[in-house]
């Protein structure tokens, strides 16, 4: 198995506390290497300021004729000529030629090699008689070696001492604030129908995550209802057809007669078209549900109004159709202009007494198609519901004047998923008003 994958295998408190812990172990490990680092710097910085005011006594008395004399035991004070000779009447010094030269130019020198490592300043003085003199100080940093080895060991004992107890902290810290996803999850572990999750008193993101669960199990407890109920209802539509076809059959098989045969093919005929229908209908629904969009286009619906007037211009009631002189776009799919228009027009002409009315208005950003019957209408207790699947107004599934309750259905869940809105209402007749619209767009040849 690959890294990834066996890290990915551990739990979150691992990698949480994994994670921190080497962050914090590195970060400490750097801070430990800079600050034993600066260690020698700041003794070199104490000596410098020590013997900077003693090489300024020394040569301040160098200049006046009189010796130079060292502050203290620790403190070296030389007085050379310019070759590096000394003058003072003491040994010759340990400086190399490359260090006389540093310390002429006024450059401190630090001999790392000399036990202990030595710290020197030096400056160029002039003498009462006017020759030049190099005065020089130094003094032996004792313990410089050991103290940044010390302070370095130290340091990391220290970073890892630290990086420790935050993984031990980080480890409790996680571990805490896990507990509560662990009771969450036992808790929808043992959920029931209907039951929801308990919300945390905090404000925090776990209440957040608890609302977002609750509100995810609405949504699967109504799902589920819709799918129980709809299935439910589709199977009572289907048994209704397949019934009928499968009796009418029987009887023709027990009574084999050629006038009998006929009218049992033709009620046959009639009950399958009214499967097909109802099966369309369903799939229709279903490919919905799952997301399935037809690309949309622009449609003309005033044409595609004039063309379901006249599908429909058979024995039943008068069709009126109102359009606008020019063209009317729409974005939606040929297939779904049609659907609604087929489903309302049918639906008006099963109710209405003598007339339908269509009427296509256009606008700036959307476009109505209005269609208008004069029959019994709708109550309005029932106008909430008409779109709802399988729903009738009333209790009506005979052949010749009730439906599947898919149509109105059908109808408002094409116009939905295009941004659309269908409304119903009372028409001017007295029978029911049905409103949908659609969003314009230009025309083809415009765009």
């Amino acid at each position: 198995m690959s890294p990834r994958g066996l890290w990915l295998r551990r739990t979150i408190r691992f990698r949480i506390t994994t994670v921190a812990t080497a962050v914090t172990l590195a970060v400490l490990l750097g801070l430990a290497v800079l600050t034993s680092s600066m260690i020698g710097p700041l003794l070199v910085d104490s000596a410098d300021a020590e013997l900077s005011s003693t090489l300024d006594s020394a040569a301040e008395r160098v200049r006046q004729g009189r010796p130079a004399v060292a502050p203290s035991p620790n403190v070296q004070v030389r007085v050379l000529d310019t070759a590096g000779e000394p003058v003072d009447g003491g040994p010759r010094t340990d400086l190399a030629p490359a260090d006389l030269r540093v310390l002429k130019a006024g450059v401190p020198v630090l001999r790392a090699n000399d036990s202990p490592t030595a710290r020197w300043l030096g400056t160029v003085a002039t003498a009462p008689d006017g020759s030049q003199r190099l005065v020089v100080v130094g003094t032996g940093l004792i313990g410089y070696q050991e103290a940044q080895g010390a302070a370095l060991r130290w340091l990391l004992a220290a970073a890892a001492i630290a990086a420790a107890a935050a993984a031990v902290a980080t480890w409790f810290a996680v571990r805490s604030s896990m507990r509560p996803v662990d009771r969450m999850r036992t808790a929808a572990a043992r959920l029931g129908p209907g039951r929801r999750l308990p919300i945390p008193e905090a404000h925090d993101e776990l209440r957040s995550l608890a609302g977002a669960l609750n509100a995810l199990l609405t949504r699967r407890d109504e799902a589920a209802d819709r799918l129980r109920r709809f299935t439910g209802d589709a199977a009572h539509e289907l048994r209704s057809p397949v019934a009928s076809i499968r009796v009418q059959a029987e009887v023709a098989v027990a009574h084999p007669d050629p006038e009998l045969s006929q009218e049992v093919l033709a009620d046959v005929v009639r009950e399958s078209e009214r499967l097909s229908g109802l099966v369309d209908g369903l799939l229709t629904l279903a490919r919905s549900d799952a997301g399935e969009l037809p690309p949309a286009e622009p449609v003309d619906l005033a044409a595609a109004a004039g063309d379901a007037v006249l599908r429909c211009a058979d024995d039943g009631p008068a069709v009126q159709v109102h359009v606008p002189p020019g063209a009317c776009w729409v974005l939606a799919a040929p297939s779904e202009v049609d659907l609604v228009l087929d489903n309302l027009l049918r639906n008006a002409c099963r109710h209405a007494r003598a007339r339908v009315t269509v009427t296509v208005l256009p606008a700036a950003k959307s476009a109505r198609l209005v269609v208008d019957d004069d029959g019994h209408g709708i109550a309005a207790e029932h106008r909430d519901r008409v779109f709802d699947r399988f729903y009738r107004v009333q209790d009506d599934r005979a052949r010749s004047s009730g439906g599947s309750g898919l149509g109105l259905a059908l109808v408002a869940e094409v116009v939905r998923r295009r941004g659309g809105i269908v409304r119903v209402g009372e028409s001017p007749e007295g029978g029911a008003r049905f409103q949908v619209s659609w969003r314009t767009t230009p025309t083809p040849q415009s765009r």
